[in-house]
């Protein structure tokens, strides 16, 4: 997007919440809410993970899983390869682009088993790179993780760009991971601007996986697919899967995707879904395009409406697809970085409490962001449906949000591209 393009983009989208589908709530009273700095001095932290006693798991893109232990003792766990003070470090594990150590999961069974899950970019020798879910022990004390198991080894990886206008390496790379209340880990995935990935089952990109503790398929999850489908997969079709969230009530998987500077997305999954993202050419009046990706040509075109961009390529195609799955929520042809997801739980959130709240990265150049935000959203099981959607005051000010997980002390935490935690506190 040119430079003039975008600041008249700017100009529109900060003109009004009302643009961005944001209609301020008349139905709940918001509660007031903290927000401070918990932890920083990181590294482009990625996702985090809570024990009870609120012994905190926290991935670094680029350098790996440690732990932080309640009196603020911080111990490195899994480092990837060329870290120094970490208890174990891999040399395949590496970072490039939107790749590297992503999403961490403690397993539900923690206290007995001692079992933690990352996903991480990993290149085996002359092998290509790809992602991998890393299953790990912790020992007693949190000092050390040992006994690791690739329980997934072949989730596509954005290879070294060609002539291309997009991303580099490691791009469109999904990468959050959380264990569903009926004990499976749901696994997202993207489609590393290759069009080939989100309507074949023959491989793991674009998709969100549904797999036990050990890598396999759920049982369940074959009796949904087309036939030739990869049976970890659950939903397909996805562009750019960041976040993974169960509703508090129905448990049904809620998902952030990030869309192709238009419309991103939250949407509820069902078993075997099409979320029909198709970027691939010669497709419903599409010509060539780029490395045979269409997911941003419309967008090249100054002299196209967002309306018709977003009906050239959209993020959900029921012209080709129709019985795709409708999107809950979708940013009215705008894309600021949709990133993750979660549920408030707990008294204190008011009533806020059990409504899912999503995170932005935001968009601009230089120090003009636009976007950067929680929004809050009352979702009701029925439908399911949205019948609210507000924003998270931000009194210590906006950030690239880039994780979500509530706390045990009622607090959600956000990791932000910035090198911090932020806890957001109810009062």
């Amino acid at each position: 997007m040119k430079k003039s393009s975008y600041i008249r983009y700017v100009s529109v989208v900060a003109a009004s919440s009302v643009l961005l589908g944001l209609p301020l709530s008349s139905q709940a009273e918001a509660p007031q809410v903290k927000q401070t700095v918990f932890m920083e001095g990181l590294e482009n932290p990625w996702d985090m993970a809570f024990l009870s006693d609120g012994t905190m798991f926290v991935t670094e893109k680029c350098k790996g899983l440690s732990v932080r232990l309640p009196d603020g003792t911080v111990n490195n766990l899994l480092g990837m390869g060329g870290t120094d003070g970490y208890s174990m470090t891999a040399d395949d594990l590496f970072c490039n682009g939107q790749a590297g150590m992503n999403g961490v999961a403690l397993d539900p069974d923690f206290d007995s088993n001692r079992t933690v899950f990352v996903y991480s970019a990993s290149r085996m020798g002359d092998d290509p790179a790809t992602n991998r879910v890393l299953r790990l022990t912790v020992s007693d004390d949190f000092s050390s993780v040992s006994d690791r198991t690739d329980i997934v080894e072949n989730i596509p990886y954005k290879q070294a760009p060609t002539d291309h206008p997009f991303g580099d390496a490691g791009a469109h790379n999904g990468g959050r991971i959380r264990f569903s209340p009926d004990g499976f880990l749901y696994v997202t995935t993207g489609d590393n601007h290759n069009s080939s990935l989100p309507q074949f089952g023959d491989n793991l990109g674009s998709k969100v996986l549904r797999i036990d503790r050990d890598g396999k398929a759920a049982p369940t999850n074959a009796d949904a697919l087309p036939d030739g489908f990869d049976a970890r997969t659950y939903t397909y079709g996805h562009r750019n899967v960041q976040g993974i969230a169960f509703h508090p009530q129905s448990q049904q998987p809620i998902i952030t995707e990030h869309g192709p500077w238009h419309t991103d997305e939250v949407n509820a999954l069902v078993p075997g879904g099409n979320s029909g993202w198709d970027p691939r050419p010669n497709m419903a009046g599409r010509g060539d395009c780029p490395d045979d990706y269409c997911g941003y040509e419309p967008n090249q075109n100054e002299g196209m409406d967002p309306e018709e961009r977003r009906k050239y390529m959209p993020m959900t195609d029921f012209e080709t697809y129709p019985d795709a799955m409708k999107p809950l929520w979708t940013n009215n042809n705008y894309s600021q970085g949709i990133s993750s997801a979660a549920f408030l739980a707990g008294e204190q959130w008011g009533d806020w409490d059990g409504r899912l709240v999503v995170s932005f990265l935001g968009i601009g150049f230089g120090d003009t962001p636009v976007g950067q935000r929680i929004n809050v959203i009352h979702l009701v099981p029925e439908g399911p449906e949205i019948v609210d959607n507000t924003e998270m005051p931000l009194s210590a000010g906006p950030a690239r949000f880039r994780g979500l997980v509530m706390g045990p002390d009622g607090s959600l935490y956000a990791a932000t591209d910035e090198g911090q935690i932020h806890r957001f506190t109810p009062e």
